[in-house]
């Protein structure tokens, strides 16, 4: 059973937290999924293994966290993970970002006042938002976002996702494309090759965005966007315990 933390926003939120040595490793989960997934699940039991401390958590609206999905928005799951972090971490981070906990790994990276050791995006989906949905979408999906607040978006991995109004003008305050993200910790890059839902380019261009002395980027042939078979799940281990050998 997962443990509760009422943020300074008013907001319940689900977590997990092993005690361990540092730096801290927190995954930060993607759009609609939660931190039961596998990816999040076997990366508690590698730090149950090596005795390394571990969050993981669910966003407002996600998971067995408080309110409804369709109320939120990205600075709202940047403002969850922020706190919970201060308020059950301490000392140095690295950040494991998948698809939209990418985006907002990047955002977190950036905070002066988080100690961040190291950051690993998997098939990460900066500013996905604006770049993915809102520049894909017919213009009669727009007008449904603009007339009625919300227009429902088919997806590949189980309900249709609600896209509200909120969320594509929240998103739009939260880019990180448009802004330098310099870096003086190590970053990774996981990107599945046969992702149909974060393209190589977007991991290309993220990849060329970033400044950081040792970064890196990792194609995974045949890895799609879960990137959550036990090889893709050993690659990620195997590169966690590299660049915790950096720190």
């Amino acid at each position: 059973m997962p443990s509760f933390h009422q943020n300074t926003f008013g907001r319940k939120i689900a977590y997990e937290y092993i005690s361990g040595e540092g730096p801290t490793v927190v995954f930060l989960g993607g759009f609609m999924s939660d931190m039961s997934g596998s990816k999040a699940v076997h990366l508690e039991r590698w730090a149950k293994e090596c005795g390394q401390a571990y969050l993981r958590f669910d966003y407002a609206g996600h998971g067995q966290s408080s309110g409804a999905f369709i109320d939120h928005a990205i600075g709202d799951w940047v403002q969850d993970a922020g706190d919970i972090i201060q308020a059950k971490t301490s000392g140095p981070l690295i950040l494991i970002g998948s698809s939209m906990g990418g985006w907002i790994s990047l955002i977190l990276a950036q905070l002066p006042h988080l100690d961040i050791a190291g950051l690993i995006t998997i098939n990460a989906a900066p500013d996905f938002t604006e770049a993915s949905m809102w520049a894909n979408f017919t213009q009669a999906q727009k007008d449904e976002v603009l007339n009625e607040g919300v227009t429902m978006l088919p997806s590949d991995y189980g309900e249709d996702y609600p896209i509200t109004k909120r969320l594509i003008e929240d998103g739009r305050t939260h880019l990180v494309m448009d802004t330098p993200l310099n870096f003086d910790f190590p970053v990774l890059l996981l990107q599945g090759a046969a992702d149909r839902v974060v393209t190589r380019e977007t991991a290309l261009n993220l990849f060329d965005h970033i400044g950081a002395k040792d970064s890196r980027l990792i194609l995974v042939k045949d890895g799609d966007h879960s990137l959550s078979t036990p090889h893709d799940l050993n690659i990620l281990t195997s590169e966690l315990n590299r660049m915790l050998e950096l720190t």
